[in-house]
């Protein structure tokens, strides 16, 4: 008991918030075959679409709508991709990737199926 609590308590502190560290703890907990992967959060400019009342044209042509995480201001810091046979532990990769992660930074979890 004593000799597991250690070796936890030494994983713990060898380990921090770098990308590098983050990833090598999710693989060696969950994923022996090192397919999680840890993407930098990719910002976009907000795009505003106006009202009626500020009489500016409707007319949008093409666009690309971006969800609210993926625009500046709202935005993840980083994006954790795990393959599909992980979607059961959601969970204990979130505590995990707590722990480790700093203060303030903010990020999602997507399940990538095709790995």
């Amino acid at each position: 008991m004593f000799t597991v609590n250690r070796s936890s308590n030494i994983t713990k502190i060898k380990h921090n918030s770098q990308t590098c560290f983050l990833r090598k703890i999710l693989n060696d907990t969950f994923d022996y075959q090192r397919r999680i992967k840890i993407v930098e959060g990719i910002l976009k400019k907000p795009k505003y679409i106006y009202t009626d009342g500020e009489q500016r044209p409707k007319w949008l042509g093409e666009m690309i709508i971006y969800s609210k995480e993926e625009t500046e201001g709202n935005g993840v810091d980083f994006t954790v991709v795990v393959p599909g046979e992980l979607k059961n532990y959601q969970i204990e990769l979130k505590a995990l990737i707590d722990f480790y992660k700093l203060a303030g930074k903010r990020y999602k979890i997507v399940i990538d199926e095709n790995i």
